[in-house]
C-alpha cells in the first residue's frame, strides 16, 4: 500500500509525474486543474454494453471509466494494491476529477481493509486539494471473514465512510448495479 507508481525507466517515471501534476492545482487554495492543451471529444457511450445485466457476471470497471471520461485521460493510482477498488484521476470535458470505483473483477468489488484504506486516503487527498470526486459503485458490501473482523474491518470501513462524509468537494456517485452495506 506504499507504492503508488512503478516505472521501468527514468523517462517513464518523469512522464508519470508530469501526468500526475497535470491533475493537481498549484496549491490547495487554487481551483482544480483544467488542461487546455488537450482537446476532448464527445463520444456516445452505452454503459449497458459494458455492464452486464446479470449481477453475478463480472466486468472491468476500468472499461466503464475509460469510456465515460475524456479519451486517454484516466490515470490510475496504486494499480497493484487492493485491486478490488480502483482510484485515480480522469478528466470529464477537460475538468480534472478524482475517481473511486469498485472493481467487480476482484473480490466482486467487495470492500476489505486494504480497499477501504486506499479509497479513504485518496478521497482525503482529493478533498485537501479541492478536487471533485466521482464514484462508480457496484459493491456487495464489506468482505466477510474472521481475518477481516480480527484486523478491524469495521474501523477501517468507518475511515472510508468518514472520508466521504467529511469531504467538502463536489461528489457524484453513480450506482452501476448494486450498493449494499
Amino acid at each position: 500500500g506504499l507504492v503508488h507508481f512503478v516505472s521501468q525507466t527514468e523517462q517513464q517515471c518523469f512522464e508519470k509525474v508530469k501526468t500526475l501534476i497535470s491533475f493537481l492545482p498549484q496549491n490547495y487554495l487554487s481551483n482544480t486543474s483544467q488542461n487546455s492543451d488537450i482537446a476532448f471529444e464527445e463520444q456516445e457511450v452505452n454503459v449497458s454494453d459494458i455492464v452486464p445485466d446479470n449481477s453475478n457476471q463480472a466486468y472491468n470497471i476500468k472499461d466503464v471509466i475509460k469510456n465515460l471520461a475524456d479519451t486517454n485521460s484516466f490515470f490510475e493510482i496504486q494499480k497493484e494494491f487492493a485491486k478490488n477498488i480502483v482510484v485515480g484521476f480522469a478528466r470529464f470535458k477537460n475538468k480534472g476529477v478524482g475517481v473511486v470505483a469498485n472493481q467487480p473483477l476482484n473480490l466482486a468489488g467487495a470492500l476489505d481493509i486494504d480497499a477501504s484504506c486506499k479509497a479513504a486516503r485518496f478521497i482525503n487527498f482529493c478533498n485537501s486539494f479541492g478536487i471533485p470526486i466521482v464514484s462508480f459503485v457496484d459493491v456487495p458490501g464489506f468482505l466477510p471473514g474472521v481475518a477481516q473482523e480480527h484486523n478491524g474491518i469495521i474501523r477501517h470501513g468507518a475511515k472510508l465512510i468518514s472520508a466521504y462524509a467529511q469531504a467538502t468537494v463536489p461528489q457524484i456517485t453513480i450506482i452501476l448495479r448494486k450498493a449494499y452495506g
